[in-house]
């Protein structure tokens, strides 16, 4: 009986009206309080919101919270590096430096209630994603993949760890990026017998996503064409759907505007999202890399005096071109990079330093052993003829591609791991017995 009760709990809708009580509340909103209590009581009773003054609070935020840092102090959107003194920048998107910047304002800079709501936020934004995983097995699978599945992101550690201790933008791309495939899954009517599932205000939401994703993390906008046209061709009346999706697409480049407008009127040059790309290229592929990732070597004097001297435009631009220098001198040490860094975005990152060799092993099976088992609930939805498996292969193939080529880092996978969490599911629930002779016949083993 108490197993039963448990049980209820976790699936009140399983048992009709004996739960009644507890369908007052819909399951994917206890999910989400679940998982939201779970991770701010971590943060709290952990005391991760202590803000380190090491390094001048540098790992707390790191270049996002000296930025915010800058913003509120009046000298703008500037020195990601150092308190005062090398000027604009467009080295990181602006969506979450104005997030922390935000809490600075209101409780103040690197202090420990400010430090205390940005991860509060961060665990907001990953326990948000929890109703987006329920509906997305929901719609692609069925009911009981759905609930797993839900449960698991807002239960599993591995699944709140950026949430509760680091301070970047991981939980809210994850987010984001779960909510936009939950969208295009409504526009598609996957999963639903909608008679007109292409709706105007679906469309304007989906574009509205995208444009704070790009100011997010521009690397996933490599995936919006594909998503746009998946969500087209599955219109029954393509004349009336083409117009909303050029709304959407008017309404994401909308978003960039004022950004964009902006590193043009302070830097005289084209930067639509983020401008440190040739920096990121050259430190990836340097001939002494060896494909792990990196600090921030530009903390270094001598690069922040080269850095503050010639401007951050001209520092990236010379940086990429020896970024491509290195790279076509020897395309062979760039090609073993590069597949030793898609290797590290499945099967982890090595940690040779690490305080416990016991723990990195197991901090290693766990990583690799979700995507495998990620990939394998892909290909075997794909087997099935899921509708939906052709979009996230693409989501598979296309987010990585540029950390591919520059660097490698256990929380670029984040934004895939909501599917990868319901692929996972998928794969252990289609599992059966398989049936052998023995000597009564045929058995189950």
């Amino acid at each position: 009986m108490r197993w039963q009760a448990i049980s209820n709990w976790f699936d009140p809708e399983a048992h009709g009206e004996q739960n009644a009580g507890l369908n007052r509340i819909p399951l994917f909103r206890r999910i989400f309080w679940v998982g939201l209590i779970v991770r701010i009581a971590y943060v709290t009773l952990a005391h991760t919101y202590r803000v380190s003054t090491y390094e001048d609070h540098f790992q707390f935020g790191f270049e996002a919270a000296r930025i915010a840092r800058a913003v509120v102090a009046g000298r703008g959107y500037a020195d990601p590096f150092i308190p005062v003194g090398t000027g604009p920048t467009a080295w990181l998107p602006p969506l979450f430096p104005l997030m922390i910047a935000m809490c600075f304002k209101l409780f103040g800079v690197y202090t420990s209630l400010a430090a205390w709501s940005v991860l509060a936020l961060d665990c907001l934004f990953s326990a948000a994603t929890s109703p987006a995983v329920y509906e997305i097995g929901a719609r692609c699978f069925n009911r009981r993949v759905a609930i797993w599945s839900g449960w698991i992101w807002a239960l599993y550690p591995a699944a709140m760890q950026y949430a509760v201790k680091w301070v970047w933008e991981m939980t809210l791309t994850a987010m984001l990026f779960s909510w936009v495939l939950v969208l295009a899954l409504r526009v598609r009517g996957a999963g639903s017998d909608e008679a007109n599932p292409q709706r105007l205000s679906r469309w304007l939401l989906f574009g509205f996503l995208w444009g704070l994703i790009a100011l997010c993390n521009p690397a996933l906008c490599l995936f919006l064409p594909v998503c746009g046209v998946w969500m087209l061709l599955g219109a029954r009346d393509l004349k009336r759907a083409f117009p909303m999706a050029v709304a959407s697409g008017l309404l994401f480049f909308a978003c960039l505007v004022p950004w964009t407008w902006r590193n043009w009127k302070v830097f005289h040059t084209w930067i639509p999202v983020r401008g440190n790309f040739g920096v990121e290229l050259y430190l990836g592929n340097t001939p002494a890399a060896l494909g792990l990732g990196w600090g921030i070597s530009i903390e270094s004097q001598p690069d922040l005096k080269r850095y503050a001297a010639i401007g951050e435009v001209a520092y990236v631009k010379e940086h990429k071109a020896m970024a491509m220098a290195n790279i076509k001198s020897d395309p062979e040490h760039f090609l073993r990079l590069t597949i030793k860094r898609a290797y590290f975005f499945w099967a982890g990152v090595p940690h040779p330093f690490g305080k416990s060799s016991f723990l990195e092993y197991i901090r290693e099976f766990n990583y690799g052993f979700a995507s495998i088992t990620g990939l394998l609930g892909l290909a075997l939805a794909w087997k099935r003829g899921v509708p939906t498996a052709r979009l996230f292969a693409w989501a598979f193939a296309l987010l990585p591609l540029t950390y591919y080529a520059v660097t490698s880092g256990a929380r670029f996978r984040h934004p895939l791991e909501p599917l990868i969490v319901v692929l996972t599911v998928f794969l252990f629930q289609s599992a059966q017995p398989r049936s052998v002779k023995g000597r009564g016949g045929l058995s189950h083993a």
